[in-house]
């Protein structure tokens, strides 16, 4: 047998200490942005439902997205699904992107910004979103 070759797979990619410091350092703003933009959302702050009114699907994604990014903040700092909760974000941003540029308009930045910084969250934590699903 060739001791080079690693007994687990999930070893290979445990990011090294330098990346696993930048997730956190990372998760903090994120994190911070989701908060805000959630509990704006989950408040009824006038301009969200103003912008949740001209995606034309109803108050209820308002609550559901605000919910998503509240509870994905706050789980990025539970080590154990900080992937995950960074993944799920990810596609958040994803969706609200493709609301920016396809039915409310304006600059999608911010949004594509939190969704570089969530994907780069979940490819760190990676090891850890692959243990939660048993693999």
């Amino acid at each position: 047998m060739n001791s080079t070759v690693p007994h687990n797979t999930l070893e290979t990619a445990r990011p090294g200490r330098a990346l696993s410091t930048a997730a956190w350092v990372v998760s903090v703003p994120l994190s911070l942005m989701l908060l805000m933009a959630g509990t704006s959302k989950l408040r009824g702050v006038p301009m969200m439902v103003g912008l949740f009114e001209a995606i034309g699907v109803g108050q209820w994604f308002r609550y559901v997205t605000g919910a998503l990014e509240v509870a994905g903040a706050v789980l990025l700092f539970v080590p154990r699904l900080s992937g995950a909760a960074a993944t799920l974000l990810a596609g958040v941003m994803a969706g609200a992107i493709a609301t920016h540029l396809f039915i409310v308009g304006g600059s999608f930045a911010v949004p594509f910004a939190l969704l570089l910084a969530a994907a780069f969250i979940a490819y760190v934590r990676r090891d850890r979103t692959l243990a939660l699903l048993g693999r």
